[in-house]
Formats: C-alpha cells, structure tokens, sequence
C-alpha cells in the first residue's frame, strides 16, 4: 500500500481522534498535536523514531480509534465484488 503525498501539505482540521499526541512546530510555535492530526510528513518524522514495539502499539491504538469511530457512526464497508 502507498502513501499518498500532496504538493504542498496543508494541516488537518484538527479532530482528536487518537490519544497519542506530539509536540509539533506549526508556523514557528510549539503545538500538541494527535498522531491523526499531523501531516503526512508529521507522521513519517515521528514514526522514524518509533522501535518495534512502539510501531505496533500505535497500530493497535490506531485500529481502535477507527473501530470507536466506525462503531458510533454506524460505518460499514462495503465491497464491491
């Protein structure tokens, strides 16, 4: 699976949907961002520094913020077969 880059990367609307936050300069100031917030440089930058078992622990708590998220909004996905 690729990832996706844009031209010119622009800030997410800020959403908080996980709990592992970064600190993260935005416009010359300091911020506290969420994982799922940050760009998609942000979030190579900070998994670069990640061990294995810091890896895997943010895809377990990843896969639960979609899981909490699908389960409220009532989201399944369908394929097309």
């Amino acid at each position: 699976m690729g990832v996706i880059l844009m031209e010119k990367e622009e800030y997410p609307e800020i959403r908080n949907l996980d709990d592992v936050y970064f600190r993260v300069k935005r416009n010359g100031k300091y911020v506290n961002r969420c994982f799922t917030d940050l760009t998609v440089t942000e979030q190579h930058e900070q998994i670069n520094q990640f061990d294995e078992a810091s890896k895997l622990s943010m895809c377990i708590i990843l896969a639960n913020a979609l899981r909490v998220v699908g389960d409220q909004l009532d989201i399944i996905r369908k394929r097309e077969e």
